[in-house]
């Protein structure tokens, strides 16, 4: 603690607006330990408490605005981009999206205390088109609200913290065992995970070339991506249909003797389980699925003909009023 707060008086206002500030715009950095060591620092008279906390909500404020702004302008795409490490961002968007419409006025309050939320809810709100006046005044509650505590929690037990991390190398080496226990962990999920996956039925691939070549024979090519994915500039492969991934059940559409499917999952997650789905749906009728791997990426660097996806298949983000 010693060390910490030193530190702190030093270059202690600098690095707690840098710190809350990257964590604002997404970046996986301690803004709550950050805090919490600025209030110590305060207590102990390293740090003035006005200048400190002041600071920490500018710094909030403005990395939470320009990821509003961001939202308003792309809409869609920056929400991709945050949920890009999902297994399925379509999903990821959608329940999000869903979520904040539904709670986003309260939710910008304790966002803060959501790890993800904290990200995704800036973005959102401006996505959605909620008035900035309305943005920034729930904003600068939330804000001062999780400043408020973690600043006051470390201003107060100040003594106790410094009892605490007199033994940092015990607890780094405990730190360090519990890193190494959830790197294990993880992996351990993603092993289950694709042994879970192996033991599913197998789905049938086609390169891009392939399916090109075999629409030209009439063979049917589905975007399955999920509905509200699409954003205003939003391309599908040139001839392909929609089919809503949410919805098959309820799909009435006439499938021809070769259909291939693609999205932009990782790994073709949304493709190969619609695949296993029509399969069972469709096996009595002798119609022969695929997956295009790599999905529209992969098509796109073929250099293969793509088209904007029409207005009737777009879905825009709810929008506050």
């Amino acid at each position: 603690m010693e060390s910490w707060t030193s530190g702190l008086a030093q270059h202690g206002y600098s690095i707690l607006f840098v710190v809350l500030f990257l964590e604002s715009i997404g970046l996986p950095l301690p803004a709550a330990l950050a805090i919490l060591i600025a209030g110590a620092a305060a207590a102990r008279g390293s740090l003035q408490v006005p200048h400190a906390v002041v600071g920490a909500l500018v710094a909030m404020l403005a990395g939470d605005s320009l990821m509003y702004l961001l939202g308003r302008t792309t809409g869609w795409w920056l929400l991709g981009v945050l949920c890009r490490l999902s297994l399925n961002p379509e999903a990821c968007i959608l329940r999000s999206a869903d979520s904040f419409y539904r709670r986003g006025r309260k939710l910008l309050v304790v966002a803060k205390f959501i790890p993800g939320i904290n990200t995704m809810a800036p973005p959102l709100a401006g996505s959605m088109q909620m008035r900035f006046l309305s943005f920034l005044r729930l904003d600068l509650a939330g804000a001062a609200l999780y400043i408020g505590c973690y600043f006051g929690f470390g201003f107060v037990f100040s003594d106790a913290l410094q009892a605490l991390t007199q033994g940092y190398q015990a607890f780094g080496r405990v730190v360090s065992v519990v890193v190494v226990a959830l790197v294990v962990v993880y992996l351990a999920v993603q092993l289950w995970f694709w042994i879970k996956e192996r033991a599913l039925p197998p789905v049938a691939f086609a390169i891009p070339l392939e399916v090109a070549d075999r629409s030209l024979e009439g063979a049917q090519i589905y975007d399955v991506r999920s509905h509200g994915y699409f954003d205003a500039n939003a391309v599908r492969i040139k001839g392909s249909q929609r089919l809503d991934p949410h919805s098959l059940h309820q799909a009435d559409t006439a499938f021809k003797d070769q259909v291939f499917l693609y999205c932009t999952c990782v790994r073709e997650a949304t493709s190969r389980r619609v695949a296993r789905e029509l399969e069972t749906k469709l096996r009595s009728k002798g119609v022969r699925i695929a997956v295009i791997r790599g999905g529209l990426r992969a098509w796109r660097k073929a250099g293969l003909p793509i088209e904007v996806v029409p207005p009737d298949d777009m879905t825009a983000l709810p929008v506050f009023d």
